[in-house]
């Protein structure tokens, strides 16, 4: 029985994309796009509407809580490419975790005077165990607890653009001499994380009331509403707050840029609610990569124990996200993960795009549209390699051996094995 409209649906959009990324990533973009940050949100989010296009259409026609995984298979059957690419799609989500616990610990050590390396990593295994643990116990707490702080999030994200609209000084938001377009585009993509978790009205599909209308709405509102909020939160942090100082501040920018209107107390406001954001963030996404190994399991495309279920709750999926998200937290910093985090989204949704355009026919999609969607996928991507090759190779190294680490997974495991359980008719 389906039993979500309209409204729930773009709720479970936005819901999906202003969570902890924001709260993340907006002092990195500010560090390479300065004055034009506004237009590198907009330019990633253009990306992101181009993509919809291609989820909307395979929504409809395809609807199952498998979503991505779906599509990939859908297109390119069960075989290298699909498998690869649904096990790097599971490996995308722990990168948001650990953005999403790094994000936490920065945000948690300004209430601390003596900031050591220590407290960040106690904050940042706190913030992954904790959501882990009530996975474990009570999956219906994971939608009330995301849709309350959601809640609390828009409000606050509303209240700081419409607070801080007079303080913003227009010479701050003038693109100047040191205009570089290719900067722009490149922090665009570096920060196109923040607008990855449209895709999850997709998984709901099932749910959705009059899909064929409903569906498409859902993703291009949810986007073009988001992008508005994006844009505006950039223009009034940038127009109202000295670059040095957002930049002193990098990783808890969005606390910094309250202050000028609110002063210490929104200061101190915007930052619990980047503690929640962060921890809801991090409890849904775990409950939903937990359930997306469930999924790719069942398909055969990993390892059995991960599709086995405790009191409908995937144990071993909850516990190896968990395990998995620690390591990749506590070794890697915020910056590389927001690139790797972007990364790999990009090439997914390359991915997609291209089963979309495999599938034409089939979805009734616009053969133009999709192209464009490829293409700027595509160019996105190699834009943003570009660039972190040349500033922080170590991401382009971690990156490509998730890449390398899919492959080598899907050679092994799906020549050795997933075969054999096909053949012996294990997997239905």
């Amino acid at each position: 029985m389906r039993t979500i409209g309209l409204l729930g649906a773009i709720s479970i959009g936005i819901g999906g994309m202003v969570g902890g990324a924001i709260f993340a990533v907006l002092g990195d973009v500010v560090s390479i796009a300065h004055s034009a940050t506004m237009y590198a949100f907009i330019i990633a989010g253009i990306v992101a509407l181009l993509t919809s296009y291609s989820y909307a259409k395979l929504s409809v026609t395809y609807q199952s809580e498998g979503g991505t995984v779906i599509f990939i298979d859908k297109a390119f059957g069960h075989n290298f490419l699909s498998g690869s690419a649904n096990f790097m799609l599971w490996l995308s989500y722990l990168v948001t975790i650990s953005l999403y616990a790094v994000a936490f610990a920065s945000y948690g050590e300004t209430f601390f005077t003596n900031k050591t390396p220590l407290l960040h990593h106690i904050l940042i295994c706190t913030v992954i165990i904790s959501p882990a643990l009530i996975n474990l116990v009570s999956a219906s707490f994971v939608s009330k607890f995301e849709t309350f702080v959601l809640s609390i999030i828009i409000i606050l994200l509303v209240v700081i653009i419409v607070s801080s609209t007079s303080y913003v000084d227009a010479q701050r938001l003038s693109l100047g001499n040191h205009f570089a377009p290719l900067s722009v585009v490149v922090a665009g993509m570096i920060i196109f994380v923040a607008y990855e978790g449209f895709e999850l009205i997709a998984n709901a599909a099932e749910e959705i009331k009059e899909p064929t209308k409903n569906l498409p709405r859902a993703f291009y509102i949810s986007v073009l509403f988001v992008i508005i909020l994006y844009t505006l939160i950039a223009m009034v942090s940038v127009g109202t707050v000295p670059e040095s100082e957002l930049l002193q501040a990098k990783d808890y920018a969005l606390a910094v840029a309250a202050k000028p209107a609110l002063g210490q107390v929104g200061f101190t406001v915007v930052v619990v609610a980047a503690l929640l954001a962060t921890f809801s963030a991090i409890n849904a996404t775990i409950y939903g990569n937990a359930r997306l190994g469930y999924i790719i399991a069942t398909e055969g495309e990993l390892p059995k124990f991960l599709g086995k279920e405790k009191r409908e709750i995937p144990f071993m999926g909850v516990i190896v996200t968990l395990g998995l998200s620690l390591i990749l937290a506590n070794s890697i910093n915020l910056n590389a993960i927001a690139i790797i985090g972007s990364a790999s989204f990009l090439l997914i949704f390359f991915i997609v795009n291209l089963s979309a355009y495999k599938l034409r026919k089939t979805i009734g999609a616009n053969i133009g549209i999709l192209f464009f969607s490829i293409t700027a996928t595509f160019l996105a991507l190699i834009t943003l390699l570009y660039h972190t090759y040349k500033s922080n190779p170590m991401a382009i190294i971690i990156f490509i051996s998730f890449i390398v680490i899919s492959i080598l997974f899907e050679l092994l495991y799906g020549t050795y094995i997933r075969k054999n359980l096909f053949k012996h008719g294990h997997i239905a």
